[in-house]
């Protein structure tokens, strides 16, 4: 009898630990595989929800209630003439065991902008400018922009430091970072695993181990997250977010636009371009594909924004208008008759194929010879980013930009500039406000990106610009977590809790 009991409550013992320790891991449920881990793309909302802060850290962090907040550096000095000092927080390692230095730093910044491989970070944040180091001892970098950024901190938010043996040429397989977990497992079409790391410098997370899984249907990640198969889905469609016990609704930081080619025709006419605005009826996707909250956009970033130039209006929707354009082009000879592909990225948000399809007909309706070709994430990338193909037809990219940083810089050169990765528009007087409003601070810095909203959207139409988003995430009950503007980037384990 004492033998069964003692056999019982080992049994007992058992259970509870596993329960425990099940308890401390979370499943997170992704609408989208990792087509790429390297940490220097972490700038790809896809890639930045699993390995920004958790595998890679920043120099800097912004955090969105208190502003740009210590990480892996702890403090930064504005030397002059460009240059500013940051030293680096002691006792820092890697998940491989080595020490972060100084050395780390300088060869980070130097691979974001290595022209062997791509990375984003260095096209989106770092684009038209060059960057110098001088390590001055292990915990003491001096890094110099050229042109000086006077908002250099605050662009170290968007760096994630990888060890010096990195390599230069090619992407990594196996990410390694600070951050509080490593990565243990890839298996392709499947899962990914991260689990919690001994010897990282901050306090240690109370989620021990993370599993990600990816399901392209929104419902489907709903119900996941309502049946506990899994914890968290950071995105999931309007239609889904029925229960107010799990689901959160925010401003993701998100704007949806349409990049048009401006070098190819028939969209290199300014009154195509225009056409093309005055034809979506904008307000008709609020409350139906789109959440309500979503706001019409009238720059690439959100209306928090410095700079963000609220006099502008959004194109009205105006059918006989866009025609009248059309027909103007065409007399002018103007091969309005070309076929032009919308080119749509597959789970890019809640209801992407549904607001393509809508814009479809709406820009049939008007006129335009188009049809839609939806595609996945890598497939989307040769249309988006630079090199484009050459002798290509016309295309239109559907694209959704994320800048939660408060400044247009981590926009504007990106989407613009004439050598912007993702550029569509090659314009000498926009590559000169750009520069002009970089290189300013202050009162003068928000005329000047005020009018270089005004300008993109007035005067050269350079796109169609469309929404500010509203996200929508379902998080089950079991956890202490609210998701938050980064959400959408970014998911911080470290920052979950339960209940």
């Amino acid at each position: 009898m004492t033998y069964t009991f003692g056999r019982i409550a080992a049994a007992l013992m058992v259970t509870t630990f596993a329960s425990q320790a099940l308890a401390e891991e979370v499943t997170v449920v992704l609408s989208e595989e990792l087509d790429i881990v390297d940490p220097c793309e972490a700038s790809r909302s896809n890639v930045g929800r699993v390995v920004l802060q958790n595998i890679a850290e920043t120099i800097t962090e912004l955090d969105p209630e208190t502003g740009l907040q210590p990480r892996l550096a702890t403090s930064w000095e504005d030397m002059g003439g460009g240059t500013w000092r940051f030293t680096l927080r002691e006792g820092v390692t890697f998940s491989d065991g080595t020490a972060l230095g100084a050395d780390d730093v300088a060869h980070s910044l130097a691979r974001i902008k290595s022209d062997k491989i791509s990375c984003e970070i260095g096209a989106k944040y770092f684009g038209g400018i060059t960057l110098t180091t001088a390590v001055v001892d292990d915990t003491t970098i001096d890094i110099t922009a050229d042109p000086a950024q006077p908002i250099l901190p605050l662009l170290m938010s968007t760096v994630t430091v990888v060890p010096a043996e990195t390599s230069m040429e090619a992407y990594v397989d196996t990410p390694v970072g600070t951050g509080p977990y490593t990565w243990d497992e890839y298996a392709r079409g499947q899962h990914i695993k991260l689990s919690a790391r001994d010897g990282y410098w901050g306090e240690t997370p109370t989620v021990t181990a993370a599993t990600y899984v990816f399901r392209s249907d929104s419902a489907v990640r709903a119900a996941m997250v309502a049946a506990g198969e899994a914890d968290i889905a950071p995105q999931i469609a309007l239609q889904d977010a029925t229960d107010p016990a799990m689901d959160f609704s925010y401003p993701n930081s998100e704007t949806v636009y349409m990049r048009l080619d401006n070098a190819t025709a028939p969209l290199s006419d300014v009154r195509v371009r225009q056409a093309l605005n005055y034809a979506v009826d904008r307000e008709a996707f609020i409350g139906t594909i789109l959440a309500n909250g979503t706001l019409l956009a009238t720059g690439m970033t959100p209306p928090s924004t410095l700079g963000y130039n609220k006099d502008i209006k959004p194109y009205p929707y105006d059918l006989d208008k866009a025609k009248e354009l059309l027909a103007a082009a065409k007399a002018d000879g103007v091969d309005t008759d070309a076929e032009i592909t919308l080119i749509g990225r597959i789970n890019n948000f809640a209801n992407v194929q549904e607001t393509n399809e809508a814009l479809l007909a709406m820009w049939q309706e008007a006129g335009f010879n188009m049809k839609l070709q939806m595609v996945e994430v890598a497939e989307w990338l040769e249309h988006y980013s630079k090199p484009f193909a050459e002798n290509r037809p016309p295309e239109i990219v559907m694209a959704q930009h994320d800048n939660a940083n408060g400044d247009p810089v981590f926009s504007m050169y990106f989407k613009y500039a004439c050598e912007g990765l993702q550029s569509g528009v090659c314009d000498e007087t926009l590559d000169g406000m750009i520069a002009d409003a970089t290189a300013t601070t202050g009162a003068e810095r928000e005329a000047k990106w005020s009018a270089t909203f005004d300008y993109i959207n007035n005067t050269l139409v350079a796109d169609v610009l469309l929404f500010h988003m509203v996200g929508f995430s379902r998080v089950n009950s079991r956890l202490d977590f609210t998701p938050s503007i980064k959400t959408n980037s970014e998911l911080q384990l470290s920052q979950i809790e339960f209940k």
